[in-house]
């Protein structure tokens, strides 16, 4: 995890290292990060209406810092709400704090609010965004009823649960279910079943690692990939299509007439009924030789063929 060498250290690099504000570790696991987020003091009022005025009137940095770091926690808490979408706890932590930060940009200390308050819509609004465009690697959401929708599903469901006895619990919605929820959040009742299927769904990986057998382990990644379109497979397939034109064409010419029309009688010849052209007995007929002998002539045949399609390629 290295969720503090990216948006975290750079905040706070220009504090010393005595400085109670500059404790949060370069590198860490998560629950060290966390650990050391809630361990940073909180700002008093009187200090955090300082620090913003100097950011705003000065753009001072170490007040920026400052203000971001005594709100890691908040960031922490915030996105411990959403680890339900299957995402990593650290990706949503940094998430956040690029809202955070934000807020900090934008903080007005004379609208007479916390920056807590403010702060709290762009770290949501962050950590939204993300779930949004990541989740499932599928855009579930458009408008922002869907959005609202999306997000409120979970706890909606949860709560018909804990309204009904024990003995009654299970996974699906009822009709009447449904229709509550599409009347509160302004959506289709269509919208609310297909939102519940994507999100009952299991995730699987594209790309999944080997076993601990070494056996490489199947995915989809195998059967999505459109290899017909892969530029080396369009080549290839290009050679062969001029080989079977324009090579056989070369390869055909090379032969003398008897030889040729044995090649073609017997391999290039197809009649409507879907069967070939003469067998060895009808040339051998044909020519006054034995069957054996219009073999050992159409194979000499292929394979002064094969010299000339090799030169041709």
């Amino acid at each position: 995890m290295s969720i503090h060498a990216g948006t975290l250290t750079a905040v706070s690099s220009s504090l010393a290292p005595t400085n109670p504000w500059g404790m949060m570790p370069a590198l860490g696991n998560l629950d060290a990060y966390i650990t050391a987020a809630n361990r940073l003091p909180m700002l008093t009022p009187e200090e955090e209406q300082s620090f913003s005025r100097k950011l705003r009137d000065e753009g001072d940095l170490e007040s920026a810092s400052k203000l971001v770091l005594s709100h890691l926690r908040l960031v922490v808490s915030v996105s411990r709400k959403y680890l339900g979408y299957g995402l990593p706890h650290g990706d949503l932590i940094q998430e956040g704090n690029i809202g955070l930060m934000k807020a900090v940009k934008r903080f007005d200390p004379d609208q007479g609010v916390r920056l807590v308050s403010y702060a709290l819509h762009w770290i949501k609004a962050e950590i939204h965004e993300y779930i949004l465009k990541n989740w499932r690697m599928v855009k579930v959401a458009t408008t922002k009823a869907q959005r609202k929708l999306f997000f409120n599903l979970r706890s909606m469901k949860q709560g018909f649960k804990d309204d009904v006895d024990a003995d009654t619990h299970r996974d699906t919605l009822s009709d009447a279910q449904v229709g509550t929820m599409a009347r509160e959040l302004n959506v289709k009742p269509e919208e609310v079943l297909e939102m519940e299927t994507r999100m009952s769904g299991g995730d699987v990986m594209l790309d999944p690692s080997p076993g601990d057998d070494g056996e490489e382990a199947f995915g989809p990644i195998a059967y999505l990939a459109d290899t017909n379109h892969e530029p080396t497979a369009m080549i290839a397939a290009h050679q062969r299509d001029v080989l079977a034109t324009d090579g056989i064409a070369t390869a055909l010419n090379a032969l003398d007439a008897r030889s040729r029309r044995i090649v073609e009688e017997r391999w290039l010849k197809v009649n409507d009924n879907g069967s070939g052209g003469l067998t060895l007995h009808d040339l051998a007929a044909e020519y006054k030789v034995s069957a054996e002998r219009i073999r050992q002539i159409e194979v000499a045949a292929m394979k002064k063929m094969k010299t000339a399609l090799a030169a041709y390629a």
